[in-house]
């Protein structure tokens, strides 16, 4: 389908990932990619790195093995008032950040509360992207939140090892398709992240896009396939009031 980044992956930042920042880049040139988006979990999680982690990106090089590369955090959302584990000083540093729920972090409530955690974390400025939201075990309401999510301008993920890996999240495949039907027709931007934790992963799609083609999603409402493309929401979100 000629997707050309991947918005989600991990490093050994997070203990439970097993490759270097310079390995994943190698891995996103190898397999073509023109970007690359390493997001390392928030501190909230049990394993993951302090926030001076997400303070010293800038000793990192911008572009690596001729991949662009954006530096930035998988936030942790804590509540259900969707409150975060970085505050604005250090968020504002990030080129990119992914809210998720993580029940390792804040234990599931009803569909309302949940809904609502998600809702409330699009309203941060310096959310760019919410994470899996498809799981069955954190239930929500997508029309809601595909509906914020394009008054906020904020993309929802499409998660390759939601589909393929994740043993631990219930009914993705059917949860992402009814998210994608909504997206379609309200004209909502998905991104693909395939939630590499180790450097293989990178950019590999196949559970992803095998979603996209069951229910005929049309491509201009994905934000891989272009440099451009991706940019132009980001900085479309970055002037959502």
């Amino acid at each position: 389908m000629g997707f050309v980044l991947d918005t989600h992956t991990h490093t050994i930042a997070s203990a439970h990932a097993y490759s270097t920042v310079a390995e994943m880049a190698k891995a996103a040139g190898d397999r073509g990619l023109l970007l690359l988006a390493i997001t390392d979990h928030g501190p909230a999680l049990a394993d993951s790195s302090d926030r001076l982690h997400f303070m010293n990106y800038h000793v990192l090089p911008k572009e690596m093995h001729g991949v662009r590369m954006l530096y930035g955090v998988e936030l942790n959302i804590l509540d259900f008032e969707g409150n975060v584990d970085l505050d604005e000083d250090i968020l504002k540093r990030q080129d990119i950040c992914i809210a998720s729920f993580h029940t390792a972090c804040t234990n599931a409530g009803t569909m309302e509360e949940n809904t609502q955690a998600y809702l409330k974390a699009m309203e941060n400025p310096y959310v760019n992207i919410i994470g899996h939201p498809e799981d069955g075990y954190i239930p929500v309401d997508f029309e809601r939140l595909v509906k914020k999510a394009k008054e906020q301008k904020v993309l929802l993920e499409i998660n390759n090892s939601s589909v393929k890996t994740a043993f631990y999240r219930l009914n993705t495949r059917e949860n992402m398709k009814a998210m994608l039907e909504l997206c379609r027709q309200y004209e909502v931007h998905v991104t693909l992240g395939t939630d590499a934790h180790y450097a293989g992963a990178v950019g590999v799609f196949d559970q992803a896009a095998e979603v996209l083609r069951e229910v005929d999603f049309p491509l201009e409402l994905v934000a891989n396939t272009s440099i451009g493309t991706f940019t132009e929401l980001l900085d479309r979100r970055k002037a959502c009031p």
